[in-house]
């Protein structure tokens, strides 16, 4: 198994909800865990491989050293939660308009309703619009245009009207 299949793994067992993933294979091993949590990876590879293992194993001796980082957007999390937040319903590459040479579908300020698009999202050459769910005004845009975006990932901030 290649990091690029561990990182699909890792991405698949959080979006699916699912706490445990346990894999064994020949000379190779590998526990995924979740708990709404960041996700931890534990492997057990061949001698031959260990230099490899030290990367994963580092991964997660990082994320505590996050976790006090994320104190100061508490409060910022606070400010937002009247907002309600657009998100992508998939991966791909965030576009702000039709083409570069069209407006823009939704700007700060601009008022919204219930099936308007909001912004397109190309995945697989394939331009998807998306529509917002919510009526209300734009209040920020979270993502810069034509850069990628994850599942889930916040688009815009809406203010409900």
């Amino acid at each position: 198994m290649d990091i690029k299949q561990i990182q699909d793994l890792i991405r698949f067992v959080s979006k699916s909800g699912v706490n445990e993933v346990s894999i064994e294979q020949e000379n190779f091993k590998i526990t995924i865990k979740t708990n709404e949590a960041p996700t931890y990876v534990s492997a057990t590879i061949p001698a031959q491989a260990a230099p490899l293992a030290a990367a994963p194993a580092a991964q997660p001796a990082s994320l505590p050293a996050a976790t006090p980082a994320a104190a100061p957007a508490a409060p910022a999390a606070a400010e937002n939660a009247n907002y309600i937040t657009i998100k992508s319903p998939m991966i791909g590459t965030f576009y702000r308009s039709s083409s570069p040479d069209k407006p823009s579908f939704a700007n700060v300020g601009d008022d919204i309703s219930a099936g308007n698009v909001v912004c397109i999202i190309e995945a697989m050459k394939l331009f998807n619009e998306i529509e917002s769910e919510v009526s209300g005004r734009i209040v920020k845009v979270l993502v810069e245009n034509a850069s990628p975006v994850e599942y889930d990932q916040p688009l815009f901030l809406v203010e409900p009207k």
